[in-house]
Formats: C-alpha cells, structure tokens, sequence
C-alpha cells in the first residue's frame, strides 16, 4: 500500500468578475460517506470535464465520480481571458513562434479538435452565444514592434494557409472606440467563452449522467489492492483508474516536482457602463477581444449584456512559488490595470473596477504537458502551458483515450513529445524567470 497526502489545497486570489457575473442551475453538492466508482476524475475544470465527457462516450455504462477541491467556476478554469485559440499562441516566450510549418499545422489541428469537442459540448448543454461564440480574435499592436510582430505572424499565418485579415488604426477605433491601436490582425477561428458560465454549463449538462463532488478536496491518495482510495473530508472515492485534471496543483500529488512553473496572470473588470450614460465618450462596438501582438502585453475584452457594457483588462504576470499572493500584490496590480485601461480609454476614468483577481498558469521550461499514466492506474492531464481552454480540453479527451486503451490518431500524435524538464533550483528559479518576465514586459511597452 502507498499513500500519497496531498501538500496544498487550492485557493483564490480575489473574486473573478466572470464567476461573479455568472449564474449557475447545478446546485452544489458535496461528498459524504464512503463511494465505489469505475472511474474517478479529480478536478472539474477544462481537462477533468472533458476527461468526463470522453469517458461517458467511450464508456457510456462505467460509473464517473468528479471531484474538486472548490466549486466549478471559482478556480482556473473561471479565471481566465476566455479565448479559446486555435493558432499558435505562446506565452512562455514573448513572441508568436510557429516551430515550423509542420509544427504549426499539427498544434492548429490539435487546438481545432478541443475547439470542436467544445462546441459540441455548447451545442448540447444549450449554451448560450454569450457563453460561447466563435467570433474571433485580434491581436492588437499599439506600437511599432507590436506591428512588426503581426507582420510576422501573418506571414507564418499565410505559409500554413491560415485566413487572417489585417485592420489599420481608423478600424481597430471603429471596433474599439479607442485611438491607442496602430492596427491589428483578425484570425476567424477563436472562441470567446464566458470561463465560468461555460464550465458551469458544462459540469450541469454532465451532471445528469454522472456524480459532481464540489468543496470535496482530496487530501490522500492510496494504492491499495489494485484500486486508488481518494479521501476528502467527509467521505472517501474508490476507483481503479484515476484521472488527474488539476494542472499545476499535479506537484502538490506529489508528481512532476521542480519541473513546472506557476505563473501567476492578474486581471481586473470594470463595473457596468452604457455609451449613453457615458455621454458617448466610449464607442466601438458592443464586443470585441484583444489579444496583445507581444504577448506580454494586455489582453483585452469588451462584453455587453442588456445595453450594460464591461471591459476585462489582463496584464502582468509574477512566477511563485506560493499558492496564494499577498493583498499588497493585488492592489499593485489592480494600480496597473487601472494606468493601462485609463491610457486605451481616458473616457473611462471615472467607471471603477469592480473585480480584480489573479489566476495561476502552469508552464513547463519546454512547453509540454505533464501528461500520461504516472502510475498504475494514475493518470495526468495537467500543465496546460497558458492555453488551458484549449490546452486542458485536449488533454481531457486524451487521458481518456489512453486510459480506455482507445487507440487514435490524435493520441498518437499528442503523445510524442518529451517529459517536462527540470527547473533551476530555488531560489534561482525564482530570480531568473521573474527577471525574464520582467524584461519582457519592459519590452513591451505600451502593449502592457
């Protein structure tokens, strides 16, 4: 027998204003006593939802137990951008790399067919277009370097025959109702979700056919007698086959240690506003999405519900080591939010922020998943390397696979590639990816 107790539970940092907004049908439910299961899946977010669905394709008569730490919504998985991106995007490094013709087109495939299971998904629990809309993304440059780089990304865009169209300044403040973008590239083939309305959806349509565990964190995993027993603190799961849907928290289960980092993304939204009540100082259409041509810069989203407008602003990022990060932290950074929306929209000073939160990235130094069976009957789809929309869906769908033994073209494919290699140690890690991160951020200017 060998028990594994599990070193940290998750934690928020600050409210998401996407779970704030957001209304849920499924009523929370919570483990208590003692349950038997064909499978368990630990973490209900992209990858644990989606290990969940392609289970109950795969497996429609095995009983599924989800288990998560906190409710669906309130962690990662509601604290994101809510793009779901089907080009090459890498935010480990400040630039779009493609890694090749061949490399690009494979990474394309692989985010259209999360993207596919997806809207599958959104088509049958009667998402709404709010929650899911496949309306496309720009990346926005607000300097020179922001429109060099998305010169090279239409280039690479246009050798893998990619359709993407080109805005000028007068267009990006027709879209935007902003003066601040020199131009921007529009890619047709994101999705913009509403994060928590959308695995909120997700986890309620599921529901019906399977059990969803929420504040039931796992505080020990054992092996015994050829099943894992997972104790939470009420009640105990025991599965022969588990799937671990937890990202960067897969260390904290004691595996992949000094190998991934923990970037945290900070984020605020502003209260509700109307152009009307505004005296029409902010125009531009009523939605739009940036992502930034350096992709260090600030992520941008305007949504509109009801005549009421918001706008969510993303910038600046921190690696820890930490679960959580300090109010003093947060407030800095909502002080930065503030400075980078009031330069794009000075028509704006006077709406306040009503949400600021912070959100962990798992990122491995070479940009793979920490991904497979790790031990008899373990297995790991975590490490989504700051696309987990895309990211974490895919490697759902893929622990799935090869736990059921389903032979694909796709797990093929998805299972070449390397182990997640070793970080620097401590304190070293943490001087030289906050220093990279830094300069990086500098570099972009008024991206940010």
């Amino acid at each position: 027998m060998t028990t594994t107790s599990v070193k940290r539970m998750p934690a928020e940092n600050g409210v998401s204003g996407w779970e704030a907004i957001s209304k849920r049908s499924l009523p929370v439910r919570s483990l208590e006593g003692n349950v038997t299961a064909d499978w368990l899946i630990i973490g209900a977010g992209f990858a644990g939802l989606s290990a969940a669905r392609r289970l109950l394709q795969l497996r429609p008569d095995d009983k599924i137990v989800v288990l998560d730490a906190s409710e669906v919504g309130k962690g990662t998985s509601g604290r994101n951008s809510g793009f779901m991106i089907d080009v090459p995007h890498n935010l480990s490094s400040s630039e779009y790399s493609s890694g090749g013709l061949d490399a690009t087109r494979l990474e394309m495939a692989q985010n259209r067919t999360a993207i596919a299971f997806a809207k599958e998904a959104a088509d049958e629990y009667g998402m709404s277009p709010e929650t899911f809309d496949p309306a496309g993304k720009i990346n926005a440059a607000a300097t020179a370097r922001g429109m060099k780089l998305n010169v090279s990304f239409g280039q690479s865009l246009r050798s893998a025959g990619e359709k993407h169209m080109f805005f000028d300044a007068a267009e990006m403040r027709e879209i935007t109702g902003s003066d601040y973008y020199l131009g921007g590239l529009f890619t047709p083939g994101a999705v913009l979700i509403q994060p928590a309305d959308y695995v909120r959806a997700f986890a309620a349509g599921l529901s019906h056919r399977l059990d969803i565990f929420e504040h039931s964190p796992v505080i020990s995993l054992t092996r015994e007698n050829g099943a894992w027993i997972a104790a939470s603190t009420r009640g105990k799961v025991t599965a022969p086959n588990v799937i671990l849907g937890v990202n960067g928290h897969i260390t904290d289960f004691g595996h992949f240690g000094g190998r991934l980092m923990h970037i945290f993304a900070y984020a605020s939204m502003t209260a509700p506003f109307s152009a009307e009540n505004l005296g029409r100082k902010v125009m531009g259409r009523d939605k739009w999405a940036l992502l930034p041509a350096d992709a260090m810069g600030a992520t941008v989203r305007k949504i509109t519900t009801d005549g009421q407008s918001r706008i969510v602003i993303r910038t600046k990022y921190t690696y820890e080591t930490a679960i959580t990060v300090s109010d003093r932290r947060m407030a800095k950074m909502a002080e930065e939010h503030r400075s980078s929306l009031d330069a794009r929209f000075p028509g704006l000073k006077d709406i306040p922020f009503e949400h600021s939160w912070a959100g962990r990235l798992c990122l491995s130094r070479n940009h793979v998943p920490a991904f497979g069976e790790i031990e008899d009957g373990l297995y790991s789809a975590c490490c989504e390397n700051g696309l987990g929309t895309v990211k974490s869906t895919l490697a759902g769908m893929m622990a799935a696979e090869l736990a059921t033994g389903t032979a694909s073209r796709h797990l093929e494919q998805y299972m070449d590639h390397a182990a997640p290699s070793r970080l620097p140690p401590e304190p070293f890690a943490w001087l030289g990816i906050n220093s990279v991160i830094r300069l990086q951020e500098l570099r972009a200017g008024r991206e940010g």
